[in-house]
C-alpha cells in the first residue's frame, strides 16, 4: 500500500514537472526558437500563446522582435578634406531572422558587441570617403537664400537706395550628397554585414558631429574675425548715415538761417524806409529846425575838448553859435 502511494506520488510529480517542461508562453514582443540539446529545431515561433516542446530534451530560446537601440561611442575620425571631427552616432534595430541570429550571436548582448564593431566601421568608412560639409548640411537652401539676397541688394543699388551690403559667405560649398544620404549610407554599408547575423539595421542616425578641439579653436578664431568685420562694417555704414544726417541738418540750419536773415533784412529795411519817408516829411515841414537840428548834430560829432579848430568869424559853422552870444 505504501509502495502504490509513493508511486502515485511520483508520477504526479513527474506529470507535474513534464507539464511544467512541455509547455512555455510566448510573449508580445517576444519570439522563441526551440533547441534539441542545444541544435535550433524548427522555424521560430512569432506569435504570442501557449506552445508545446518535448520535455527534458528541448528548451526554449526567447529573443526580443521589437525594435532596439544601438549608441554607439563618439569616434575621432578624419573626412576627406582632412577635417577631424568627432561623431557619435546611434541606430535602431531588430531581430527577423531568430534562428540565425541565435546561431551567430546567441543573445543581444553579443549583438550590441558586434554592432559596436560593424557600424562604427561603416561610419568611418563612409565618413572618411566624403568632405566635411557633406556631414553638417543636408540641403542647398542656404545658397538659394544668399543666391536671393544677393539679387535684392543688386536691385537696390539699381534703383539707387542706402542699404548696408551684409557680408555673405563667397566660399559656401555645394553638396551632393548631405548628412541624411551619409547616414542611408552607413546604415546600407553595415546591413551587408547584419545580414549574416539575422538583423535589420532600420536607421543610422548621425546625433552629433563635433570639431576636434585644435580645429574647433580655429574655427571661432574665424567666427569672430568675421564677426568683426561685419561689426566694423555696420559702424563705417553708421558713421556715414551720421555724416549724412549731420550734413543735412547743416544745410536745413543754414537755409532758415539764410531765410530768417534775409526776411529780416527786408522788415529792417521797410521800417528804415518807412521812418526815412515819416522824417523826411516832418523835416520837409520845417526846413529851417532841420537845418538847425542837422548842425547840432554836427557840433556834437565834431566838437570834443581834445579837438582845436582855427576858423573865421564869418564862417557859416559857426554862425548858430554867434546867435547864442
Amino acid at each position: 500500500m505504501k509502495n502504490k502511494l509513493l508511486f502515485i506520488i511520483i508520477f504526479v510529480f513527474i506529470l507535474i514537472v513534464g507539464a511544467k517542461n512541455s509547455f512555455f508562453v510566448v510573449t508580445e514582443g517576444r519570439q522563441a526558437i526551440i533547441t534539441e540539446f542545444g541544435k535550433p529545431v524548427g522555424d521560430p515561433i512569432t506569435e504570442a500563446g501557449l506552445h508545446y516542446k518535448k520535455p527534458f530534451v528541448q528548451e526554449a530560446r526567447f529573443v526580443d522582435k521589437r525594435i532596439l537601440t544601438w549608441d554607439g561611442y563618439p569616434n575621432q575620425i578624419p573626412t576627406k578634406d582632412k577635417k577631424y571631427i568627432k561623431v557619435d552616432t546611434t541606430a535602431r534595430w531588430k531581430i527577423v531572422d531568430a534562428l540565425r541570429f541565435i546561431q551567430t550571436v546567441k543573445n543581444e548582448s553579443g549583438a550590441q558587441g558586434r554592432l559596436d564593431t560593424i557600424i562604427d566601421g561603416a561610419t568611418r568608412d563612409v565618413i572618411s570617403n566624403h568632405n566635411l560639409v557633406e556631414a553638417v548640411r543636408n540641403t542647398n537652401a542656404i545658397l538659394k537664400i544668399v543666391a536671393e539676397k544677393n539679387s535684392q541688394l543688386k536691385l537696390k543699388k539699381q534703383r539707387g537706395e542706402d542699404f548696408l551690403e551684409e557680408e555673405t559667405a563667397q566660399d559656401i560649398s555645394t553638396i551632393s550628397v548631405g548628412r541624411e544620404m551619409l547616414s542611408t549610407l552607413i546604415r546600407d554599408s553595415a546591413q551587408k554585414e547584419a545580414d549574416k547575423m539575422g538583423i535589420k539595421i532600420i536607421d543610422v542616425q548621425l546625433r552629433r558631429i563635433s570639431y576636434e578641439r585644435s580645429v574647433e579653436a580655429k574655427v571661432y578664431e574665424r567666427m569672430i574675425s568675421e564677426r568683426k568685420k561685419i561689426a566694423q562694417k555696420i559702424r563705417s555704414y553708421g558713421q556715414g548715415e551720421k555724416a549724412k544726417i549731420e550734413g543735412r541738418l547743416d544745410k536745413d540750419l543754414k537755409d532758415i538761417e539764410s531765410t530768417a536773415y534775409r526776411k529780416a533784412q527786408e522788415i529792417r529795411g521797410r521800417a528804415e524806409a518807412k521812418a526815412t519817408n515819416i522824417y523826411a516829411k516832418s523835416l520837409n515841414q520845417g526846413p529851417k529846425f532841420y537845418e538847425f537840428e542837422r548842425t547840432l548834430q554836427a557840433y556834437r560829432n565834431s566838437l570834443s575838448k581834445k579837438m582845436n579848430f582855427i576858423l573865421s568869424s564869418d564862417s557859416d559853422y559857426l554862425k548858430f553859435l554867434k546867435t547864442f552870444k
